[in-house]
């Protein structure tokens, strides 16, 4: 019996095609060419907990299968999100940000919720920090619009990604593949399924990707944004009896590389000279050609992820009950380059330190009489996490900030640089340049979710459903900051030679002593005042009723029509940064509309669907410019009302066996209803920033070449519409800043893939490219320093990427 864990299980009868995206036709079991596709391939899915046909659910699904992931030579979701409209995956593989339909969070503080629910195996993947992992034996990724609060609960207001891995068959079977690439890319995985009986089977899968990287460090000629990373999954099955299965995985993953490199886009001056502050927009340097220099030190991009899940399903004659216990760990570091130069006096990174915990377990029981089909269940989740958010600089780039933001009465307008000329006029051989300096907010988050929830589809009449479903969530949290004090350790040795000689100086040069050793004592950055050194400790509790409605209705038997009402939920929280400060829970609030129509006589299949959503309470993170009168911007979570309209429609033409079109597209008009940012700027009725329009096409023709095999070309574009910029998307690095390139413009994406499979299926060859055209986009600007050192900068996208691909199957 197949194992129905929670979330979309897809069981995909034939070669498959779903959501648009082809699966190609398996090896020597191809019709002969041109051949007419009298009925499309059906494909099963369990959206809503229960197996039902991809047309006949009343939901906007996108449905990513392996076959597209293969064609894309796509390593996790951020390599995927462009061929799924209205999906967007940002950020770097520890800090990613999701988004559907233009709602996201955009925050990785353990105090916050993203809005968007990640899943793996039908388990919740906690922060974000541990949600994009390796495509490792992928079956498919369900990507489900709109708010999920009822079937997925907590944190699904914006809508479900779901990861399905491949389960242990009874055939034996095994593969290598190996890719090699520009850049230095070097890829290799393979699998192995074997039955161990007549009820029991394994999985075992591996992978180890590496690549040198496409920036290179103009001062030191270091390679930068490369990957190192490898992982491994163990699944194993027991059919215990014929009405009860036992699946038990576990998954590892080890990512260790560089962090995400910064490109400095303003010339800097001759070094001792600062640049002006701020620095002027026009002279920013293009950064898809400016030189990169970073000096970060203790560069690191790291995640260690194990995991276990462990499922049972038995089946009675009143229907069937599934049981699923996971956990869930995995540690990040992530220290990268904030300046975007390598000049000591401008010299500032940050760093994300996570270590997370948590264990989650469902009870879920289901039937069908007919009539009423019905699923109710309970569950629990658990998450412990700690988070050490660090800020490095050293004395000399304090100065310039000193400097730069007038807090220093002397005549150059540094501290630590003049006063250490002071004591070499007297004579005395000690300095306060060139000390590090390290602040840091720490975080412990205790939080835990309860649910009870049920879904009931009631057959009105052969043709009409009424659906009604409710959950009913508890989250609990308990929450503390300590924002200790600041660590330099040369610089308070320095200080306490210092001391003793100060009473020996004129009173003027004292004065001025005793003003560096009262900066040179405390934070600048998380300037906590009266709170430093204190643990501060905060709980509270939050309770949701996420309802939803949906009526169905067959014109025919291959047309539906549906209209649905639903509701999301997201936990409120904490914000890490700001010690004291909590927001409530996020309610979004979702009406649809759309129909789903098959016409096989012709080989079609199309969707389309019409929704509005109310967003209340969204949680975002922004960059405040001047937090705290500090003088030094932090990234704060603030709060607003949204609203938006939109569309989402896809089609699939397979007039053959051997040839296929489709595409989906997303168009939605998202707008605050209530805004202020915290720069200020009042953005009620301006747009979010979602661009109006984004779409996704392509296609694939097989040749059958006899006894000589079949060869495949697959073709796909994706196309990403312009950000619509407000009066704050500057300040963030949204929208452009400088006539000399543009942020925020339209992007494309083109990739091709030529393959060619021996006759029996066991070898295979394939050349791809993806990225056809080498489209450079600039990404964002970085204004965390801009204000503070004069400087700013840039990521970019990737280039080109052509490689080669041999499979060996067996």
């Amino acid at each position: 019996m197949r194992l129905i864990e929670r979330g979309l299980v897809v069981s995909i009868r034939r070669a498959l095609l779903a959501g648009g995206i082809l699966a190609a036709a398996a090896a020597g079991a191809a019709e002969p060419a041109g051949e007419a596709a009298t009925e499309l391939d059906r494909v099963v899915v369990t959206a809503q907990s229960r197996e039902q046909e991809l047309q006949d659910v009343p939901i906007a699904i996108q449905v990513v299968t392996d076959t597209l992931i293969d064609a894309t030579a796509s390593y996790d979701l951020q390599d995927i999100d462009t061929f799924v409209p209205g999906l967007s995956v940002t950020g770097q593989k520890t800090q990613p940000y999701f988004a559907i339909r233009g709602i996201s969070t955009g925050d990785f503080g353990i105090g916050t919720d993203p809005a968007v629910g990640v899943y793996v195996d039908g388990v919740y993947a906690a922060r974000s920090g541990g949600s994009v992992l390796a495509f490792n034996d992928v079956e498919r990724i369900e990507v489900l619009k709109g708010p999920q609060g009822t079937l997925f609960g907590r944190n699904s207001a914006a809508g479900a990604v779901s990861i399905i891995s491949k389960l242990p068959q009874d055939e034996l079977e095994g593969r290598v593949r190996t890719r090699i690439g520009e850049n230095g890319e070097r890829y290799v995985d393979g699998l192995l399924n074997t039955p161990l009986g007549d009820t029991t089977a394994l999985r075992i899968s591996a992978l180890r990707n590496r690549s040198d990287g496409w920036l290179t460090d103009a001062a030191t000629g270091q390679d930068l944004n490369g990957d190192d990373n490898w992982a491994t999954r163990a699944a194993f099955r027991w059919n215990i009896s014929n009405d009860t299965t036992m699946v038990f995985s576990w998954d590892h993953e080890v990512v260790d590389q560089l962090a995400r490199p910064a490109i400095g886009i303003v010339a800097l001056p001759a070094a001792p000279e600062r640049p002006p502050s701020p620095p002027d927009p026009r002279l920013f340097l293009d950064p898809r050609h400016a030189p990169v220099l970073n000096d970060v030190e203790g560069n690191e991009e790291s995640r260690t992820f194990d995991g276990a899940t462990l499922s049972f399903t038995h089946a009675a004659d009143w229907g069937s009950f599934t049981s699923t216990t996971a956990w869930r760990e995995f540690d990040t570091v992530n220290r990268e380059d904030e300046d975007g130069t390598n000049r000591r006096d401008l010299y500032l990174d940050t760093a994300n330190i996570e270590d997370n915990r948590s264990l989650y377990q469902e009870f879920k029981f289901s039937g069908n009489t007919g009539r009423v089909d019905w699923v109710a269940g309970a569950s629990y989740y658990n998450e412990r996490a700690d988070q050490i958010s660090q800020v490095n600089v050293y004395t000399d780039s304090l100065d310039t900030l000193i400097r730069n933001r007038g807090l220093a009465p002397t005549p150059d307008g540094t501290l630590f640089g003049f006063f250490s000329d002071v004591l070499a006029g007297y004579g005395v051989p000690l300095s306060l340049r060139d000390h590090a300096w390290r602040e840091e907010m720490i975080n412990h988050a205790d939080s835990r979710a309860y649910a009870l929830f049920g879904d009931t589809i009631w057959k009105l009449t052969d043709r009409t459903n009424f659906t009604v479903g409710l959950r009913y969530t508890r989250d609990e949290k308990r929450f503390s900051w300590l924002n200790g004090p600041r660590t330099a350790a040369t610089l308070d040795a320095t200080l306490a030679q210092i001391q003793p000689l100060i009473e020996q100086l004129p009173p003027d040069v004292q004065e001025q002593a005793m003003i560096a050793l009262g900066v040179a004592s405390g934070d600048i950055v998380f300037n906590a005042g009266a709170l430093e050194g204190q643990v501060v400790r905060d709980e509270d509790s939050w309770s949701d009723l996420s309802p939803r409605f949906v009526l169905d209705f067959h014109l025919d038997p291959d047309t539906l029509l549906f209209a649905s009402l639903a509701k999301g939920y997201k936990a409120g929280g904490y914000n890490s940064l700001d010690i004291g400060a909590q927001f409530d829970n996020e309610d979004v609030w979702n009406l649809e509309t759309g129909i789903k129509q098959v016409l096989p006589g012709v080989g079609l299949q199309w969707n389309a669907s019409v929704f509005r959503y109310v967003y209340s309470d969204r949680q975002a993170i922004r960059l405040d410019p001047d937090s705290a009168g500090s003088g030094v911007p932090r990234y704060l979570v603030d709060t607003s009302d949204e609203e938006a309209w939109g569309v989402d429609a896809g089609v699939l033409w397979q007039p053959t066996r051997q040839f296929s079109l489709d595409a989906n597209i997303a168009f939605i008009d998202a707008t605050y209803k209530d805004k202020v940012a915290p720069s200020g700027a009042d953005l009620s009725g301006a747009p979010t920033g979602e661009p109006y329009l984004s779409f996704a096409v392509g296609g694939q023709y097989a040749w059958q070449l006899g006894g000589g095999g079949e060869l495949a070309l697959s073709l796909r574009h994706a196309w990403r519409g312009k950000s619509r910029c407000n009066a704050d998307s500057q300040l963030q690095g949204d929208c452009s800043v400088s006539p000399n390139f543009d942020v925020g413009r339209a992007q494309q994406r083109t990739d091709l893939r030529l393959g060619w499979r021996n006759a029996d299926g066991h070898l295979g060859i394939a050349a791809y490219a993806n990225n056809v055209f080498d489209q450079r986009y600039v990404l964002g600007v970085g204004n965390y320093t801009t204000d503070v050192f004069g400087t700013t900068y840039a990521t970019i996208s990737p280039p080109r990427q052509v490689g080669v691909e041999v499979e060996v199957r067996f």
